[in-house]
């Protein structure tokens, strides 16, 4: 067994003499690290199931003291291990922000080491099993995929965020079905990483890591690169943090929205969707018990309403603004969204980031209530459904994809198109 410094250079020093790996396994969750017998043996059952395992290195969190036993079991085996240390975040960073910083610091501690694969897992290690191994492993390793999305099981109040604007808008965009393009559990190949480490213009603040993270799956689909997915199962989502709810969708939607703005004589091009390659097992919907307080959603939406209509203003048409005004007037029991309404609004909010109609983060600060408003009015119509819920997000997708003539003209004449 050989473990690495968690000093980055002096890792990269200790990394030259080691033999170099084809296949680095990192893991973002601390507990990856603190069962780290465990963690081997759900990688190495993993790789064993593939045509010819790879020589593999395994990154844990470091802090975590080694049992002995590992130096007698690792002694004659293909697997390394890496500790590291992800440098200080912002303490108002969101999960998403934490779990790109330690993707960066995977990606520079194992880089000597000269990989043809990287195994990225955010997830809970409890939920990690050998089959998301092998599913995330193989396409890349036997088939050269550049990139290996996840699937979950579908929870209807789950990944919402995902499912309200990351999905259907990238869908709409590339024209990829890609169902979780931040993945974070993803296998990816060592040269697409690096292109996208290398050509990331962010800068840390003040000795912080920089607060960004990478949309994924929207820039394998923007190079055109073999992108399939893996049905991996259930997922345990972290718990949603309302009161930095404004500063997650800023982090996650700056980049998309700057991805848009870069690619957009690739995205114009493009029509309808096609269905991105699965692997692994079917997966089973389940039937949500989790009780939705719709009233709570709706509490910012009407806030909103009352106190940012003027930068609404700047940013959505007449009709939009007109629309809003008559759900601001609704009942509870009454109140839904459309989806012609939600996709205008995301699309309208992207043409005003780009034209810097008003300051970046306020702009995207002030679609919270309008995304709150969203998630209420899903909430209120899929609240006794189960099964039907997936199709519902099927249908605002679909929805996405019918009104993206719509941008491209308000993209090409913002001031000439102005319903």
């Amino acid at each position: 067994m050989v473990e690495l410094s968690d000093n980055p250079e002096g890792a990269k020093e200790e990394a030259q003499v080691v033999a170099s790996a084809d296949l680095v396994v990192g893991f973002a969750d601390a507990k990856a690290g603190e069962h780290l017998e465990r963690t081997i043996e759900i990688v190495r059952t993993g790789l064993e199931a593939l045509a010819r395992p790879p020589q593999t290195a395994i990154a844990y969190k470091s802090g975590y003291e080694l049992p002995p036993s590992l130096n007698a079991s690792l002694g004659n085996d293909s697997l390394r291990l890496l500790s590291y240390a992800p440098p200080a975040l912002d303490p108002s960073a969101s999960v998403a922000n934490a779990i790109a910083t330690d993707y960066r610091a995977i990606a520079s501690i194992s880089e000597p080491l000269q990989p043809k694969a990287y195994l990225l897992i955010a997830s809970d290690i409890d939920n990690v099993t050998p089959q998301w191994i092998f599913d995330l492993t193989q396409p890349i390793a036997e088939h050269n995929f550049d990139l290996v999305s996840p699937c979950y099981t579908f929870h209807k109040f789950e990944g919402i965020l995902n499912n309200a604007i990351l999905y259907p808008l990238i869908r709409s965009l590339y024209g990829r079905r890609i169902y979780n393009p931040l993945g974070p559990d993803v296998g990816v190949s060592a040269k697409f990483l690096w292109q996208l480490l290398r050509t990331d213009s962010v800068k840390p603040r003040a000795g912080l890591s920089p607060r960004i993270t990478i949309p994924i799956g929207a820039e394998a689909a923007s190079r055109g690169l073999q992108i399939c997915q893996a049905n991996l199962g259930e997922r345990k989502y972290p718990p949603v943090d309302w009161k930095n709810l404004s500063s997650l969708l800023a982090e996650v939607l700056g980049p998309l929205f700057q991805m848009m703005e870069r690619d957009a004589p690739v995205w114009q091009r493009v029509r309808g969707s096609e269905q991105v390659p699965i692997v692994g097992p079917t997966l089973h919907q389940v039937d949500d018990a989790i009780e939705v307080d719709v009233r709570r959603l709706r509490e910012p939406f009407q806030l909103g309403f009352r106190n940012l209509q003027e930068i609404w203003a700047l940013l959505l048409p007449p009709k939009t603004l007109f629309e809003l005004q008559r759900l601001g007037r609704m009942s509870q029991e009454e109140f839904r969204m459309p989806d012609e309404l939600w996709v205008r609004i995301i699309y309208d909010f992207s043409l005003g980031y780009r034209l810097r109609t008003i300051s970046r983060d306020h702009l995207l600060r002030a679609l919270t209530p309008l995304y709150l408003g969203w998630v209420a009015s899903y909430a209120s119509e899929v609240e006794k459904l189960s099964a039907a819920a997936q199709h519902r997000i099927e249908r605002l997708c679909e929805a996405f994809e019918a009104d993206k003539p719509y941008l491209v003209s308000r993209w090409r004449w913002p001031d000439r198109f102005n319903p």
